[in-house]
């Protein structure tokens, strides 16, 4: 099932259920307004939306589906925690900033809290103050979960993954240092992020997804050039994991979304899902970097394909511009 929230005069968007090939769509105001609505009782209203969405997929029902019209799929959310669990991304960051990887990366994820109230739409533009603040994107997997209870196990935890979307996890480069070295964690370094048109299920992933990990390359393009397509099951840990972490002291309620981080991949001949990285591995080979970061106009797309070439969950297609006042 593919689920994705229209553009309404409600702030939280009108939910849909999507046809597999993202062509169609159907309402379901009827059964739930909303996917925080929907996720709130997801084992009763899961099945009702199902049905919708096997009539979909079997038929020529349905309204034209336009990513253009789109929100994310939770336009804002109770909880977003983003971990860091790619080993690859974790070293060549410490190379940028000349730290070595704690040893603690492998025995538990890195994870910060980040702003939930307001997420970009799919489409919609980065807003950047500066030039100057080194704007990068950071192209990850996402998952929405159930609730979570308190200090809930790795297997608990696996058992609340509801959907799956892409993320793009806006960065400011040259504003994170300072903001670290204060021992306080990110605040100004990580604006709004934004999510894929369309959140799926795990059914819809076949056999790849597995160990609690999404077994696909992400490609990522700036200005039209293809950046990389790293594999996003390189993860040291699983989301099974990564839920567990967030919870160990806390319950997470049902629509908390957790990243995984920037997909990234040991081989760098996959290329990267952020800037920051193929900057890293250009001094690595030629001593300077030569990528610049964003600039207002340029481009950003993410997206994720299955074996026939076909989105999965629509594409994440953002350009930098100077914020509206």
């Amino acid at each position: 099932m593919k689920l994705a929230t229209l553009r309404s005069a409600r702030r939280d968007g009108e939910l849909v259920v999507v046809s597999r090939d993202l062509s169609r769509f159907t309402r379901t105001s009827a059964i739930a307004p909303t996917l925080q609505a929907a996720l709130d009782d997801w084992s009763a209203l899961r099945p009702r939306l199902e049905e919708i969405s096997m009539r979909l997929n079997e038929g020529s029902t349905g309204e034209p589906f336009d990513p253009r019209q789109c929100l994310s799929p939770l336009p804002r959310a109770y909880q977003w925690c983003d971990g860091s669990v790619y080993q690859a991304h974790m070293e060549r960051m410490g190379k940028w900033i000349g730290k070595p990887v704690d040893p603690r990366f492998w025995q538990e994820p890195w994870m910060y809290q980040g702003s939930s109230d307001a997420f970009l739409a799919p489409t919609e533009d980065i807003p950047a103050g500066s030039e100057e603040w080194g704007v990068d994107y950071e192209g990850e997997i996402a998952v929405i979960a159930t609730d979570v209870v308190y200090g809930a196990s790795p297997a608990q935890a696996g058992r609340s993954i509801a959907l799956v979307m892409l993320c793009n996890d806006v960065s400011l480069r040259n504003l994170m240092g300072a903001e670290l070295s204060k021992g306080f964690g990110f605040v100004q370094t990580k604006p709004q992020s934004a999510f894929s048109p369309v959140a799926v299920t795990l059914d819809e992933l076949g056999g790849d997804w597995r160990d609690y990990r999404l077994h696909r390359a992400l490609d990522s393009y700036v200005n039209g050039v293809k950046f990389g397509s790293p594999g996003a099951g390189d993860m040291v840990h699983g989301f099974d994991v990564l839920l567990a972490h967030a919870a160990k002291t806390r319950s997470l309620c049902a629509g908390t979304i957790v990243g995984g981080g920037t997909v990234a991949s040991m081989d760098a001949s996959h290329g990267t899902s952020c800037i920051t990285e193929r900057r890293v591995l250009e001094i690595l080979s030629g001593g300077e970097p030569k990528t610049p970061f964003l600039r207002y106009g340029d481009t950003v797309k993410l997206e994720m394909l299955d074996d026939a070439g076909r989105s999965i969950f629509g594409a994440i297609e953002q350009r930098m511009a100077r914020p509206r006042v």
